[in-house]
């Protein structure tokens, strides 16, 4: 019977561990530290949102995205994961915790929360939206 508009896709759902999802965070952080925004960028689905840290505009589109981590790279930024929660489903991830960032040309160090969720594409893991805030608190 050949098929119809009727007929229900069955998703096929992208095998993948929680050390994998994990591993996509050391990605995106390498690509920091090519010092080259459009690098960042292409961690990113073309359909996803940007909530950053140090900005108080959305960003949605590459061009939004790329001139935002232009201006985040300037310090030479490099972060590390200080607590995480991971949760898999069908095809999407969620990436959840905290993390410290140290620039290197400043010697600031920032903590904050973050959260990514990811898509599977068919050929590799994106980024579909990215929050990042800094801690409330002061130490």
């Amino acid at each position: 019977m050949p098929p119809t508009a009727q007929t229900a896709q069955t998703e096929r759902c992208k095998v993948i561990t929680e050390q994998e999802i994990a591993s996509l965070f050391d990605r995106w952080n390498q690509s920091l530290q090519t010092g080259d925004p459009r690098k960042v960028v292409a961690n990113y689905a073309e359909r996803s949102i940007l909530l950053p840290t140090v900005s108080n505009k959305p960003r949605l589109t590459p061009a939004d995205k790329e001139d935002y981590f232009h201006h985040f790279l300037e310090n030479r930024p490099s972060g590390k994961i200080d607590l995480r929660f991971v949760e898999m489903g069908c095809n999407t991830a969620v990436d959840a915790g905290l993390y410290t960032f140290t620039f290197a040309k400043t010697g600031a160090v920032v903590s904050g929360r973050y959260s990514y969720t990811y898509r599977w594409d068919g050929s590799t893991w994106l980024i579909t939206s990215h929050h990042s805030s800094a801690m409330p608190e002061k130490k």
